[in-house]
């Protein structure tokens, strides 16, 4: 049972591309894993050319192409057509078939359907604070369409609410029916609802599971939360108020397309190609305006991907997770018409504890003001309870009488983290401080009284200086200001140093962000990390620009995210892109464009190192790139460019200074001199600086 595919026909005449694709060989379907209703996986099918979504083709023609490849291997009618993002269809073939499809003309790929991963985890526990989020309107009449999980739409998170502001314009999508799920679900905050399980299998979906668009697993809700959640929404966990959140873009719409299923066994959740790849066609044939693609894989050119590219081609902003695979995989999205975000962490609500004189430590913590005299844990065990078990403050470890009304410190490890706030309540505690046994990071978890989690070296002095002083008051409040120092993810994905175009193109915050939850999953908040969040963010960024600006393509908004990003330290572009993304609307003028054709013209001739991005990749035998940029300003502005960060080469940019009218373009030409290292990377920035007060950033490695 599937909901159904629709086409939108954009143009007519069939345009076929003979397309050199780096593709992955197909897999003999009898040694492939079981998928789908069938006892071997999908074989997944494109044909050369675009889908009516590059507004050169003719549905009928496209459907009459695939009838005649079907007939000639003697398939019936495929499980999946897609006519609208890409030509080509899903079939249950035999490995004979399969072999008959390699002598037939207009072939661009074929591929056995495989199961990809989300690119999150979620978790009841850390959390780097609740949103407290300041802006309360953006993305008003943008549709932000999410590949996931389903949604649940009884969350305030996706309340109808007064306040939207302008419906949005173009999107023609439906509500599907399902379990659980009737037409009423959708709103005017949830315009769209589409579900597809073929690929996966419905048979081999989990007890749980609904067969509609309602999201049981959660990932997708919290996605979608993030990106364009509710303003204002107050946040209870646990009977407790834990503040307010709101998303990204709080007024953009959300359209729910759910391709990803929980398992019987939870590890072999996932999301089948087909089903994704049938999610993004009705995507783009409804008119969404940004595509989030929270799942793992496409390191290649692969179905997907070229679905990615007629999506790009109607001029949608498509964001896709980078993946949490370092170190055994490339970031995921090889195509340069995806943005692929990967994970930032360390930015996390910060809590400080003050001793009379002045001395202070600082940890993760969101804690109101609380003053008072501090006990150790393992000071104040219950009768009966051993030191050890009280200074893990398990459940009922603590002597009330002992730590009433009194700071506990707590040392990690035994039990979950905020189970022992849970205890130190329950024994009468005013708050608790959290230390690590051992070098680790440190969280800002929904606790039941006022946390900070400090380090090992900072909680070990701490808890010294509590065992010497228990008489003396301690404060504890919140840290204002900066949050905290970004870095990459350890386990954020990389890009390819010989891939087409750098990878990822930046990077955003991934670590313990605040989400709704399905009650299914029996909260109704928490939090996840990985790049699903950061791809989250990132869609939210990319339907505020689109809101302020109707007008720009989706090549300019993503051009004007990327450049507007700061570099995180310690990082190489290959690991961070153009660095964490700004959180805000960027405000410098000049924008890196791409033409809708472009794309496919350059995948055609193997030339998408030369198309027009917004970071630059030289591998072996190129020593020059030539990049256009455009004033998207309203008054004449001068630019100025420096290179910055290279060690190992001589980096030029000629011109140096450009004085650009609104609307008009410049070409400039980096050159790379220097020796021959062997493909060791050197990379850098170029800084474009605006007379106005702008500034654009364009990353460039250097794999030569």
């Amino acid at each position: 049972m599937r909901a159904p595919t629709t086409g939108r026909i954009l143009g007519c005449g069939l345009v076929a591309l003979a397309l050199a694709l780096p593709t992955t060989p197909p897999a003999a379907a009898d040694d492939a894993p079981t998928s789908g209703a069938t006892s071997r996986p999908l074989t997944l099918v494109t044909l050369a050319g675009a889908g009516t979504a590059a507004g050169r083709a003719d549905a009928d023609d496209l459907l009459a192409r695939q009838d005649a490849v079907l007939a000639a291997v003697g398939a019936g009618e495929p499980v999946y057509r897609w006519t609208t993002a890409l030509n080509g269809f899903a079939a249950d073939l035999s490995p004979a078939q399969v072999g008959v499809l390699d002598d037939q003309p207009g072939i661009a790929t074929v591929e056995a359907d495989t199961i990809r991963p989300l690119a999150g985890r979620t978790s009841m526990a850390a959390v780097r604070g609740a949103a407290d989020s300041p802006r309360l309107r953006g993305g008003a009449g943008v549709v932000v369409g999410v590949v996931d999980s389903g949604i649940a739409p009884g969350s305030p998170a996706f309340a109808d609410v007064p306040g939207l502001g302008a419906d949005p314009r173009g999107f023609t999508g439906t509500c599907s029916e399902g379990e659980g799920w009737s037409a009423s679900d959708c709103t005017r905050k949830v315009v769209g609802a589409r579900w597809y399980v073929d690929g996966f299998g419905a048979d081999r979906i989990r007890s749980s599971e609904s067969l509609s668009a309602l999201d049981v697993l959660g990932h997708g809700t919290q996605v979608s939360s993030v990106a364009a959640g509710n303003a204002a929404v107050s946040v209870r966990v646990d009977d407790r108020d834990a503040g307010s959140f709101g998303g990204v873009a709080p007024q953009a719409r959300i359209a729910a397309y759910k391709a990803c299923w929980g398992a019987p066994d939870p590890a072999d959740d996932g999301c089948s190609t087909a089903d994704v790849v049938a999610a993004v066609d009705a995507a783009v044939a409804d008119g969404v305006d940004v595509l989030s693609l929270a799942l793992a894989g496409g390191e290649r050119i692969d179905t997907l991907q070229l679905a990615l590219l007629g999506a790009a081609e109607a001029d949608i902003v498509v964001i896709g997770a980078a993946g949490n695979a370092a170190g055994s995989a490339y970031a995921a999205h090889a195509g340069p018409w995806v943005t692929t975000v990967g994970s930032a962490v360390g930015r996390m609500s910060r809590g400080r504890l003050a001793l009379p004189g002045g001395r202070s430590w600082t940890g993760g913590g969101r804690p109101t003001p609380v003053a008072g005299r501090a006990v150790r844990a393992q000071d104040a065990p219950a009768p009966g309870v051993s030191r050890r078990d009280a200074g893990q403050c398990r459940p009922g470890a603590l002597d009330s009488r002992l730590v009433a009304d009194r700071i506990v410190v707590c040392r990690r490890g035994g039990i979950g983290r905020i189970d022992k706030s849970g205890a130190v309540a329950q024994a009468g505690g005013r708050a608790m401080v959290l230390v690590n046994q051992r070098p680790g990071a440190v969280t800002a978890d929904f606790h039941s009284v006022p946390t900070v989690h400090l380090a090992a070296t900072a909680g070990r002095q701490f808890a010294r200086w509590v065992e010497r002083n228990p008489d003396t008051r301690v404060r504890m409040s919140r840290v204002s200001g900066d949050p905290g120092t970004r870095r990459t993810a350890p386990w954020s994905a990389s890009g390819d140093p010989r891939g087409a175009s750098l990878k990822p193109d930046a990077v955003a915050d991934g670590d313990a962000v605040l989400g709704a939850l399905p009650e299914a999953t029996g909260r109704t908040w928490g939090v996840f990390s990985g790049s699903s969040a950061a791809t989250a963010e990132a869609a939210g960024l990319a339907a505020l620009l689109r809101a302020e600006r109707p007008g720009w393509s989706a090549a300019r908004v993503r051009s004007l995210l990327l450049t507007s990003a700061r570099p995180v330290r310690g990082s190489s572009v290959l690991e961070q892109g153009a660095g964490a993304l700004a959180g805000r609307v960027p405000t410098a003028h000049l924008a890196l464009d791409v033409e809708a054709s472009a794309w496919r013209r350059a995948l055609r001739t193997n030339t998408l190192a030369e198309l027009n991005t917004s970071s630059v990749l030289l591998t072996a035998g190129r020593t020059s790139a030539v990049r256009t940029v455009t004033n998207v300003g309203n008054r004449a502005e001068y630019f100025s460019v420096t290179a910055r960060g290279f060690t190992s080469h001589q980096v030029s940019v000629r011109p140096l200074a450009v004085r650009l009218a609104p609307g008009r373009s410049a070409d400039f030409t980096v050159t790379v001199t220097g020796p021959d290292t062997s493909g060791r990377l050197d990379d850098g920035q170029l800084v474009w600086l605006g007379a106005r007060g702008g500034v654009t950033r364009i990353p460039v490695a250097l794999t030569r």
